[in-house]
């Protein structure tokens, strides 16, 4: 286990992929084992910093880098202070990851493979894929804007096949890998407590509501 001053060492697990690929719920998942573990935890979810620390920004790459470049400070600041961070957000342009890569050190990055296909057959609720792929929607990531997957990742999820317990599964083997975690058992099952740090529905009673 990596420790400093009897604490647990800080890393950031960087959760990389197109809207709909899985990216929220393994980190809401991945958010409740580490609590579990007894570590300070924080999750950094793209459309949430979007509506506080880069509100007014829009969607073109400057404004897309921008945007995960300031996820990525405030993750460096988290994990150098013994916090386990977990970050979701579509991050599209390598070069943006590799820059936060560089800058937070202990990162872990974990690129949730789907399909555009996939997504817009499956898991695409609001129909957001099917308006972009019929050119009602303008600048959206893996449609008409593009997504540049990791050519390096510390992990591959390819969520067409793997549940999410699945996914989950592998990042924490990866982490017990790395060091991170000493027990790579998933401690929590059934309905999880909302964190409020994602934008996952969350049912009346607080739980994260299942989408599929």
């Amino acid at each position: 286990m990596c420790e400093q001053h009897g604490e647990h060492k800080g890393f950031t697990v960087w959760f990389t992929g197109l809207s709909g690929s899985g990216k929220s719920t393994v980190a809401e998942m991945l958010y409740h084992e580490l609590r579990a573990r007894g570590m300070k935890t924080e999750i950094l979810d793209g459309d949430v910093v979007r509506q506080n620390l880069s509100k007014g920004l829009g969607f073109s790459k400057e404004d897309r880098d921008t945007n995960i470049l300031r996820i990525g400070f405030v993750a460096h600041l988290l994990t150098r202070n013994g916090v386990a961070t977990i970050c979701c957000p579509i991050s599209p342009y390598k070069a943006a990851r590799d820059a936060n890569r560089a800058l937070i050190g202990d990162f872990v990055e974990v690129y949730m493979h789907a399909t555009v296909e996939e997504i817009a057959k499956n898991r695409d609720p609001k129909g957001l894929y099917k308006k972009a792929l019929a050119g009602e929607i303008t600048n959206f990531t893996g449609v008409d804007d593009p997504y540049e997957p990791p050519e390096n990742p510390e992990l591959v999820c390819d969520t067409m096949v793997e549940t999410p317990e699945e996914s989950l599964q592998k990042v924490l083997t990866k982490l017990k890998e790395l060091g991170y975690i000493e027990d790579d058992t998933i401690m929590v099952r059934g309905e999880r407590l909302h964190s409020g740090m994602t934008d996952l529905r969350v049912a009346e009673t607080g739980h994260v509501v299942k989408e599929h």
